[in-house]
């Protein structure tokens, strides 16, 4: 009798002692109830510390606005840039729930930790009429310390969460499959709930009721979240590891592929080493089609005594290995052009900020708006827009293309790209008008408030919420969705890994750009006194570099070709699950 037939799983997940699990009992939006909350309480959290950070480091710690700039971007890219080993541990050894469970554990202790750093007077600068001390080397070490450890506790979390999310839905099951098609969008949903919550109240808590109260709330819901986390243990499914190191293909593929550099490739591909298809229907495995891209790593696959010299204790590798490096390779080329709109993402906790912070942000005589805050907008902008996406933007799509997801992942991502490139075009024309009333009205003073509304910011605050619903949404699900099926937690770290590269470049170009246009005794583009400055100049200098990488993103998705597998929908039949060649004039293949 088949697990389909005995009501179990058909993709083999189990509970954590190994045991089938129900399909009818656990997993899809039931167990995923429970991990949402979670992920909304740390996106809560995090948020309430990046989008709030560079003011910190300026009025408290009493950072210039070239190094906070850099400080902030720094750590943001190393929250970003740790998952790559926590996904890789997660894969490799100790499975998804259980990296998560400790990295969880850490990330919490270095909330508290934080929520110490600026609460405790020893800890903390001490301040008088709102102008604070210097700070001393413990005092910033000790900030520093609990920043990094939670960055280091996002590293096990952030890759796992999402994926073991993912994995609740059966892609052998078509009614769940198609659920899943939709749980991207609503986990992200989940995620902007928390930074819109972090931007609107903690930003104004941390200002006006206390550092220590604005980072001491989400401390206390992301504790709260792990307990409503642990409560849905009896339903949650787990996939099993089915290779020791999945990471090892990558490195095993080139080296076969350079050890038979001098043979010919057969001219048919199915004269390359494969298992039979039953070989992975009985190991519930996916076996991928063989495809033309890199076809140079093809020769890993040349089969013993096709002229290859391979040694009987060094088998060739199969064609749905080879594949999964060259689907590695292929979203690599996709990663490299996500960096610049991930530099245009990280304006937004940064320049953003130190640019509202000298418009008029009073609201009435007793009332102004935390310059930090104005990124709600960028949050209640995505919470609007993803229902009106997946409730109405991809039916109506689907009926036009046929495609299950409406359009596909990589035109996603170019709508998004173009989004951003009209946002950052704006947020130039602002900071011109800016600069234009900074003239007539003879301002000077770094503190002096330039007589302009701060909600002129708006625009381009919320044209990169509509871009992020496509873009950040977009990425997480192509990465996941395109990674070879042992390594989709290690896959989704190109998405994290993006945003922290992102972040380190934007870091590398404003410190570049103030050294540079700083020289002589000339006065930077982005100097302390923004009022003497010419953020436009930057702004200006990061559209041409939008624009170019758009035209490099066209052409880099015309050469990806989506993975193609083979999978068993019912006993006796065999489906391949292929995506219809896209006609569309973007050239984006699906």
């Amino acid at each position: 009798m088949t697990m389909e037939a005995k009501g179990y799983t058909q993709d083999g997940t189990v509970d954590l002692q190994g045991r089938p699990m129900l399909a009818s009992e656990t997993g899809k939006w039931k167990a995923c109830a429970f991990l949402v909350g979670y992920e909304a309480f740390e996106r809560m959290a995090f948020y309430g510390i990046a989008s709030n950070l560079v003011n910190y480091l300026t009025t408290q710690l009493r950072e210039d606005t070239v190094t906070s700039v850099r400080n902030v971007n720094n750590w943001s890219g190393a929250v970003w840039m740790t998952p790559i080993l926590g996904a890789y541990i997660a894969d490799s050894y100790i499975g998804r729930f259980w990296t998560f469970t400790v990295s969880s554990l850490v990330y919490v202790m270095g909330m508290v930790l934080l929520t110490l750093a600026v609460s405790l007077k020893s800890f903390k600068p001490s301040c008088r009429n709102g102008v604070c001390n210097k700070a001393t080397d413990s005092q910033i070490a000790f900030f520093y310390l609990a920043l990094y450890t939670i960055a280091i506790g996002a590293g096990g979390t952030k890759p796992n969460i999402s994926t073991f999310g993912a994995d609740q839905f059966d892609d052998f099951d078509p009614r769940e499959k198609e659920l899943k098609v939709s749980f991207f969008n609503w986990w992200m949903f989940s995620s902007f709930l928390g930074a819109l919550f972090a931007t609107m109240g903690l930003v104004y808590i941390q200002e006006n009721l206390g550092w220590g109260l604005g980072y001491g709330i989400p401390t206390v819901g992301l504790i709260l979240s792990l307990f409503i986390f642990y409560l849905g243990m009896p339903v949650y499914r787990h996939k099993v590891r089915k290779t020791k190191s999945p990471a090892k293909d990558l490195i095993q593929v080139p080296i076969c592929a350079f050890r038979n550099r001098k043979f010919e490739l057969p001219n048919n591909p199915l004269e390359l080493h494969e298992f039979e298809l039953q070989h992975y229907i009985n190991t519930r495995k996916r076996k991928v089609h063989h495809t033309p891209l890199f076809w140079f790593l093809d020769k890993a696959a040349i089969k013993e005594g096709s002229g290859s010299t391979m040694e009987p204790s060094r088998p060739p590798c199969t064609v749905t290995q080879v594949e999964g490096a060259k689907l590695v390779l292929g979203m690599l080329l996709i990663w490299l052009v996500t960096l610049i709109p991930s530099t245009i993402w990280a304006q937004i906790n940064t320049l953003f900020v130190k640019q509202g912070t000298t418009l008029d942000r009073s609201l009435n005589s007793s009332f102004s708006i935390p310059a930090a805050s104005l990124g709600s907008f960028v949050t209640l902008t995505m919470l609007i827009t993803v229902p009106m996406y997946d409730r109405y933007f991809v039916p109506f799509m689907r009926q036009k293309t046929g495609n299950p997801r409406g359009i596909t992942l990589l035109q996603r991502l170019g709508i998004g790209f173009v989004i951003q490139i009209v946002a950052i075009g704006i947020a130039y024309m602002v900071e011109v008008r800016r600069m234009h009333a900074i003239k007539v009205h003879h301002i000077a003073g770094p503190k002096e408030v330039v007589p302009m509304s701060i909600f002129w910011l708006l625009p381009q605050y919320m044209l990169l919420g509509i871009a992020d619903v496509f873009n950040a949404i977009g990425l997480l699900e192509f990465f996941y969705d395109q990674s070879p099926e042992e390594m989709q937690s290690l896959g989704t770290t190109f998405f994290t890994s993006g945003i922290g590269v992102g972040n380190f470049l934007n870091s590398f170009l404003v410190t570049m750009v103030d050294k540079i246009t700083g020289r002589n005794g000339r006065t930077s583009w982005i100097a302390d006194n923004l009022n003497k400055s010419h953020l436009d100049y930057y702004y200006g200098f990061l559209l041409v570099l939008s624009t170019i990488n758009l035209g490099v993103f066209l052409w880099a998705s015309s050469k990806y070709i989506y993975k193609k597998e083979f999978i068993e929908q019912k006993e006796g039949c065999v489906q391949i699950e292929l995506k219809p060649k896209d006609t569309s004039p973007l050239g984006l293949q699906v």
